[in-house]
């Protein structure tokens, strides 16, 4: 049964390793040829980087093989294991279209394509007999220039059936000089009616407090309550959630061990912020969703009831879900429903 909703989930991030190898060696793809078998590809695929800069390396791996012919072969197999292994109801998918398109042609042929990878994924999306409910999240990307981020907004302000909101992503050592250019986009982005989220305040270098007025909800934000405590009141009052993926910060170096974590969610739930709990690259980290539930409960960074508080804010900020409760509350309410009947035709019965 799907309970759990994913928030943040990139696209290239997204392919298991077994999945991934078995293209690879379907299509002699000659990424094979470095690695001796499948454990080698999967400890290299999987293994912690020195940096964020690092780790967004492996991106480039997928993306090559991300194509508008191979979309939605990966689809198909990341929404099954997603139903079947994760028990999601809901899950925003996240990626840069634009470097899904012909490496091959002009910037201006490639932007032209863009709106053609959104419907591929929309429509694969859509195929898949798993039932999930989708959305995409459009990433600008600190690595393109300004005219190929503003052509996605408006790809997003279009196809506003299968896109749900726009996100930053690539370095964040690359935000400060372009910082008034992304600002300029969010505010095209909003007036075109997105919604909006992105990569802040993930590492020290993205700790920007101009780009926070235009964040509907924060990718990642760890930052903000380890060493920016006094922004969390601002962040309740606006209702911005932190998406916080737990695996991440160790395969990037932002965190030494998980234990730090338990700082980041004390302090946001003594001030009132909301927490969705996410697996960001579940691929690359080897990892689903269960699993990061599982281990900040393990660890005792937080507790049944906070967690249950978490599941529920996933749902509450989800940019596409229009049905109100999260699935378990629902099947909650049934029962009670169920069991009032029950004891209603018990009683009836009884002398």
């Amino acid at each position: 049964m799907a309970l759990y909703a994913e928030l943040h989930r990139h696209l290239g991030g997204s392919v298991v390793p077994r999945i991934l190898w078995g293209y690879l060696q379907k299509n002699h793809h000659p990424l094979v040829e470095q690695f001796s078998d499948y454990a080698a590809f999967e400890g290299f695929y999987t293994r912690p980087r020195n940096s964020l800069e690092e780790y967004l390396e492996l991106h480039k791996l997928v993306e090559q093989v991300q194509t508008a012919e191979t979309l939605p072969y990966f689809i198909y197999r990341l929404l099954r294991g997603a139903y079947v292994f994760e028990n999601l109801a809901y899950l925003e998918l996240r990626y840069t279209p634009y470097l899904r398109t012909d490496a091959n042609l002009s910037q201006s042929e490639r932007i032209d394509q863009v709106e053609k990878i959104v419907e591929i994924v929309h429509q694969a999306s859509r195929t898949v007999e798993y039932p999930i409910v989708t959305s995409q999240i459009l990433c600008l990307h600190t690595a393109l220039p300004y005219d190929v981020n503003r052509a996605m907004v408006d790809v997003a302000a279009n196809l506003s059936h299968a896109v749900c909101a726009i996100d930053l992503a690539g370095s964040d050592r690359l935000y400060g000089e372009r910082m008034d250019e992304f600002v300029d986009l969010y505010r095209y982005a909003q007036s075109r009616g997105l919604k909006t989220t992105g990569h802040l305040y993930e590492t020290p270098n993205g700790c920007h407090p101009d780009l926070l007025p235009y964040l509907m909800r924060i990718g990642h934000g760890i930052q903000i309550p380890l060493h920016y405590p006094e922004r969390l009141p601002e962040l309740a009052r606006n209702q911005q959630c932190l998406e916080i993926c737990p695996s991440t910060y160790l395969k990037t170096g932002a965190l030494d061990d998980i234990s730090q974590l338990k700082v980041v969610f004390d302090r946001c739930f003594e001030a009132g912020v909301d927490i969705a709990i996410c697996t960001d690259n579940a691929g690359l980290h080897n990892v689903r969703l269960p699993f990061e539930y599982e281990n900040l409960l393990t660890f005792d960074i937080i507790s049944f009831e906070q967690l249950q508080a978490c599941q529920d804010a996933a749902f509450r900020h989800a940019f596409a879900w229009r049905y109100g409760p999260r699935p378990a509350t629902l099947l909650h309410d049934l029962l009670q429903d169920q069991r009032g009947v029950g004891n209603r035709l018990t009683a009836s019965v009884l002398p």
